[in-house]
């Protein structure tokens, strides 16, 4: 009885250790964001709205939105232009997809790679997830956001949708921001991430 009870309490100790690490991460994330939009060298606001910034605003955390997904690696996959918010085309190309299961029901995004970011040392692990769902246009960016992924070790990936960030776009119309395919849609609320932005100054 009393081993049991020791086991109960070390899988709770480390359940609650899990969480408080997806935490931590998710405060990280969310601090190193508003100091690069606090920064004039890298702010994507226009000046009238650096002026008035004080930090984005981001839906409430929450650790059930951070998905540990099974990840299928898709190596013939032909590159493509993915379209963008201006006559940019960035060639892209399927790394791989991302099956997980959220709100009772099953869910693959698919996973890009940069053609041209990908030949530069300090990006060639690294992945791209757009995405929309159902609070664009409400809650969140009209546009749909994205996640920063790196290339996993083996068959699992982590998308945490807390890290889900909005486009440059979503701040000024001089970036030309890549729109997420239609197969990225997800038909739920993902009330996470950063939230929708006020283009005069304000947070929403």
């Amino acid at each position: 009885m009393h081993r049991l009870s020791f086991l109960l309490v070390l899988v709770m100790g480390n359940i609650f250790a899990q969480g408080s690490m997806t935490i931590n991460k998710i405060l990280t994330f969310q601090d190193e964001l508003n100091k690069k939009f606090a920064s004039e060298k890298t702010s994507p606001l226009m000046a009238k709205d650096f002026e008035k910034f004080v930090a984005l605003d981001f839906f409430d955390i929450d650790t059930s939105y951070s998905i540990i997904a099974t990840f299928v690696r898709t190596p013939y996959e032909t590159p493509f232009i993915m379209k963008t918010t201006t006559s940019r085309e960035p060639i892209y190309v399927k790394y791989g997809e991302a099956h997980f299961v959220l709100e009772e029901k099953e869910w693959v995004l698919n996973i890009y790679q940069n053609q041209v970011l990908k030949i530069q040392s300090e990006y060639e692990n690294y992945l791209f997830l757009p995405f929309t769902d159902l609070t664009n246009g409400e809650t969140s960016y009209d546009g749909g956001r994205f996640i920063d992924l790196e290339i996993p070790e083996g068959n699992t990936i982590i998308i945490d949708f807390n890290t889900s960030y909005n486009p440059y776009c979503a701040y000024s119309d001089r970036y030309s921001c890549p729109i997420p395919p239609e197969e990225n849609h997800i038909a739920i609320k993902i009330p996470v991430g950063v939230r929708k932005y006020n283009k005069y100054g304000e947070n929403k």
